[in-house]
């Protein structure tokens, strides 16, 4: 451990592996923000508590496996001459539940079948969300670590990193949902990117790579443009008023 506090290699690994973690770890906090919107305040932010601690411990469970996490990237079926393994069915699995519940959600918001409930209601609500975000942490951390589980020897730097993502992704992830929840045009946004991101893992999983830069990069555009959307519209009601 002294050996790795005093290594300029380890902190350099420690430093990139952690800026991968977070950036990997955008589409959790993007998905978090969009299915916590769907309950109420409290429990949406025990929600998000809870689905950042499994992600961190599914993380570390899947680093403490790095024999049998290997072991899922070995082929186990062929289907049309692709061979699939058990990290790609999860992605497609984990990319087609992306798509269909990003889908739902607009379909939701467009029709405007958004009623509130009793608390019986709210309880199930709360119940399917926590469901929801232990499919999809498992989905995105398998993803994470696989990407990120060639760039450093030792299990305490990988550890390290992905807790200090996790730290990072729980500050951010307050201020994001949010901003989603009182922006609704940011959250059919953000629902486009769900689906992007589901497009993305499918196509990960039958073996056509889309490089990540270009899905960061139209998240990012787009983002911003949004941003700039919001600001016209609350600067053209002051103006108003």
């Amino acid at each position: 451990m002294i050996e790795l506090l005093t290594s300029p290699e380890a902190w350099a690994a420690l430093l990139t592996l952690t800026a991968l973690e977070i950036v990997l770890g955008i589409d959790n906090v993007i998905f978090l923000s969009v299915i916590v919107s769907r309950i109420p305040q409290p429990q949406a932010r025990r929600a998000r508590q809870i689905g950042l601690a499994l992600a961190l411990v599914f993380r570390i469970l899947l680093l403490s496996l790095l024999v049998w996490l290997i072991g899922l990237t070995q082929a186990v079926l062929t289907v049309r001459g692709i061979a699939l393994s058990w990290r790609d069915m999860v992605l497609i699995g984990g990319g087609l539940f992306l798509i269909g519940k990003a889908t739902h959600e607009i379909h939701t918001e467009v029709e405007g079948h958004d009623e509130p409930g009793d608390a019986a209601r709210n309880a199930s609500a709360f119940f399917w969300v926590i469901v929801q975000i232990i499919v999809i942490d498992m989905v995105f951390s398998l993803d994470s670590i696989i990407t990120a589980i060639g760039m450093a020897q030792d299990l305490e730097i990988m550890i390290a990193a992905v807790v200090i993502a996790c730290l990072i992704m729980y500050v951010s992830s307050g201020p994001v949902a949010k901003f989603v929840a009182e922006h609704p045009t940011t959250k059919m946004l953000a629902l486009a990117f769900l689906v992007l991101i589901g497009v993305a893992l499918v196509a990960d999983g039958f073996k056509f790579h889309i490089p990540r830069g270009y899905i960061y990069f139209a998240i990012v555009f787009s983002a911003l443009v949004e941003v700039f959307n919001v600001l016209a519209k609350r600067n053209r009601k002051k103006a108003a008023n």
